[in-house]
């Protein structure tokens, strides 16, 4: 015999050993990635929604210096600014409410496009990188969370 049909062989016979994965062992390791999927992505949810709660609609809803001298350089003033802190807040609670997740994802999304725009032409650019960066997750939280879209539309439609 030849070194290569050796080889052949021994692959051969090395693989019909092996035990094929049971179908069991398969659906238990779906099922375990799965579950940590749907953790992480609750965990990303709670992050922004702690984010957005803390460190982005609280210093605009307590008039921090900070805060009002960029809505002042934006021209907007304080109902801008508190507008602007309102939504944030009512996304980061959306965030954490089950129906509302994908929602909420979505209209921060729109808002983070907005504050792209507003610091491309009233900033020039400066931090412009911040929203796009937090598109990102609200992206895959939308995405993952849209088959609650259906959800909410069924309980609207039974309110109305």
């Amino acid at each position: 015999m030849s070194e290569t049909t050796a080889s052949v062989a021994s692959v051969a016979s090395n693989a019909s050993v092996s035990p094929a994965p049971s179908p069991v062992v398969t659906a238990e390791s779906a099922t375990a990635r799965g579950r940590r999927a749907r953790i992480a992505l609750r965990a990303l949810q709670v992050v922004l929604a702690l984010f957005y709660a803390v460190a982005s609609a609280l210093p605009k809803l307590i008039a921090h210096s900070s805060a009002t001298e960029t809505f002042a350089d934006m021209g907007w003033g304080n109902a801008g600014m508190y507008s602007v802190g309102v939504l944030e807040l009512a996304g980061a609670v959306a965030l954490l409410v089950r129906p509302l997740q994908s929602v909420a994802a979505m209209s921060l999304g729109a808002l983070m496009v907005g504050a792209f725009v507003t610091q491309l032409t009233v900033f020039d650019g400066q931090n412009a990188a911040t929203p796009v960066i937090l598109l990102v997750p609200l992206a895959l939280i939308t995405w993952a969370r849209r088959g609650q879209n259906t959800e909410l539309l069924r309980m609207l439609r039974r309110r109305a």
